[in-house]
Formats: C-alpha cells, sequence, structure tokens
C-alpha cells in the first residue's frame, strides 16, 4: 500500500514503525555483544580475595526503541547505580575497572575492556550499519553504500 506524505511530519510518522523495529533489532545486538564481554569478563579470571557477587554479571540493561526528538532511539548501558554490594568501590569504579581490563582494580592477564570491545564489535566496525541497511532494504527501501 502506498503511502503518501506532504510534510516532513508525515515522512516520520510514515517512517516511525519501521525505524522502531530496525532501531530494537540495533540494541538487541549492543545488549547480546555486551553480555557476550560481561560473561568473557567473568570467566576468564577467579578472584581469590573476594567472592563475586556476579551483580556486574547482570548489570547489562537495553531499554526498548522508542521516538525522540523526531526520531527514535534505544538504549543499552551497565546500570552501575544498582551495584551496591561493593567494598570501598562504587558501581560506577566497577564498571570502569571493567573497562580498563581490571579485576578489583586489579591488573590481571585476562583483560577484556567490556564497554570499549562492545563498540568495537558493533559500531567501530560497521556492524551496526550494516544491519541497519540490511534491515531496510528488506523493507523496500533503496540503500546504497
Amino acid at each position: 500500500m502506498a503511502v503518501h506524505v506532504s510534510n516532513v511530519e508525515q515522512l516520520a510518522k510514515a517512517l516511525q514503525p519501521t525505524l522502531l523495529k530496525m532501531t530494537d533489532q540495533l540494541a538487541d545486538k549492543v545488549y547480546e555483544t555486551l553480555n557476550y564481554f560481561l560473561l568473557d569478563y567473568y570467566s576468564g579470571w577467579e578472584p581469590s580475595s573476594y567472592k563475586r557477587t556476579q551483580e556486574f554479571l547482570r548489570s547489562a540493561v537495553k531499554v526498548d526503541a522508542k521516538p525522540y526528538r523526531g526520531g527514535v532511539k534505544a538504549s543499552v548501558y551497565i546500570d552501575y547505580e544498582s551495584l551496591d554490594n561493593y567494598v570501598n568501590a562504587t558501581g560506577y569504579q566497577v564498571a570502569l575497572w571493567a573497562n580498563q581490563g581490571k579485576h578489583g582494580g586489579l591488573s590481571v592477564s585476562h583483560k577484556p575492556h567490556v564497554w570499549d570491545d562492545t563498540m568495537d564489535k558493533t559500531v567501530k566496525n560497521g556492524t551496526l550499519l550494516k544491519m541497519a541497511m540490511e534491515y531496510l532494504k528488506s523493507k523496500g527501501f533503496s540503500v546504497r553504500n
């Protein structure tokens, strides 16, 4: 069915369902990748000086896509504010250490950089852009590189 638009607002409204679904799929990929690196972070090193709560392992959050300022947005993040069972460290500090490849503030040989590695494997390497282009093509949009 053809959609007729006569202004930018109508165009945005017509595109919104497609953009919402696409953005959710892209956010799912980031969330999946973040959880991969969180699991890698946990499985790659076993602490001897403290007991793990596994709060950080379960700290990834994905917020579904929603309309935002004439477009669409979704969020994927580490909820460091919920990490409150650490001794002598804030949740933010724990997340920062994990992104520096440290465990409990200690430098170790197994060093995934949880957030940076997630961005490298989704945004910086073009995966999300490729996924967006494929999604739009599957919906009948003409997309060029």
